[in-house]
């Protein structure tokens, strides 16, 4: 066997492992046998928060910040950001109503991917380096603590466990349709191998998959067909802007902290997308 598939093999599966230890109550159990006083909301707070500083480290590097004040300020501002979406998310489920703030939040994240694409200029400045990485990497991590639905004991449903496997289904699905059917590029500049087609079988398949998702999986919040769709939409968009971002700066992967697979914006460019447009979902699901 290839030395480079082995280990992506190798990795890929401790990558996996991490999340169905942080994201499944079969996870919490195996780990409580271990650690009884670690708790399931522990556990993916933990794996979240961890997400999040290599997340940013990950951005100080692809971004080249210099020595400027703006590199030592975005690890406490984008502390500061995520605590308050912490304070705000974290195990306090739906009963509140969509205010002005998740909009700010969604909008400031929508104007930084636009920045991204079509006035890359200013992101070389050390200002915009240093917004770009706050809202890019803390506020949408942020989106993630409040998609889980706890229970009094501190364990919670399926809900982001369900959506990895949605987003790494919808990569596997738009690849292998691309492969076979692919011939119209999406965006050649920045991501040669994606492909319309590719999209098109993404899209179809992920629904199916959420189709049995739903039939199987009542007690999650929300219809996981409507999830599995805004997750085959916005999973190639995620993809896109971090290659952008990448591509951008002259940097072929964000890190290596998974041998084989690059770094955690790599692995989690999709996630990190998908994650507060579900919120927002659940939100307007539950308000609806």
């Amino acid at each position: 066997m290839d030395k480079n598939l082995l280990q992506r093999l190798i990795s890929g599966f401790f990558y996996g492992l991490v999340i169905v230890l942080c994201t499944t109550p079969l996870g919490a159990e195996y780990i409580g046998k271990v650690f009884p006083d670690i708790k399931q909301y522990q556990l993916y707070y933990g794996m979240i928060t961890f997400f999040m500083l290599v997340g940013i480290w990950e951005c100080i590097r692809i971004m080249k910040f210099g020595k400027g004040w703006e590199r030592f300020a975005v690890i406490p501002v984008s502390m500061y950001v995520f605590y308050l979406f912490s304070k705000r998310y974290f195990m306090q489920g739906f009963s509140y109503n969509f205010n002005l703030s998740e909009f700010l939040a969604l909008f400031l994240i929508v104007i930084a991917a636009v920045t991204l694409f079509r006035f890359k200029d200013e992101l070389y400045f050390e200002s915009g380096k240093l917004i770009f990485t706050v809202i890019y990497v803390p506020l949408t991590f942020g989106f993630a603590l409040g998609l889980p639905e706890f229970s009094a004991e501190g364990y919670f449903s399926l809900e982001v466990f369900m959506l990895f496997v949605l987003i790494w289904s919808s990569d596997s699905f738009a690849y292998f349709s691309g492969r076979l059917f692919g011939k119209h590029k999406m965006a050649p500049k920045i991501s040669p191998k994606k492909t319309w087609e590719g999209f098109a079988g993404g899209v179809i398949l992920t629904l199916i998959l959420g189709f049995f998702i739903e039939k199987y999986y009542p007690e999650l919040r929300g219809n996981w067909m409507v999830v599995g769709f805004l997750v085959s939409v916005f999973a190639p968009l995620g993809d896109l802007v971090e290659s952008q971002l990448k591509r951008n700066f002259g940097v072929k992967d964000s890190g290596n902290i998974i041998p084989g697979h690059g770094g955690i914006l790599d692995r989690l460019d999709s996630f990190i997308i998908c994650a507060p447009v579900v919120y927002l979902y659940f939100i307007l699901e539950n308000i609806i």
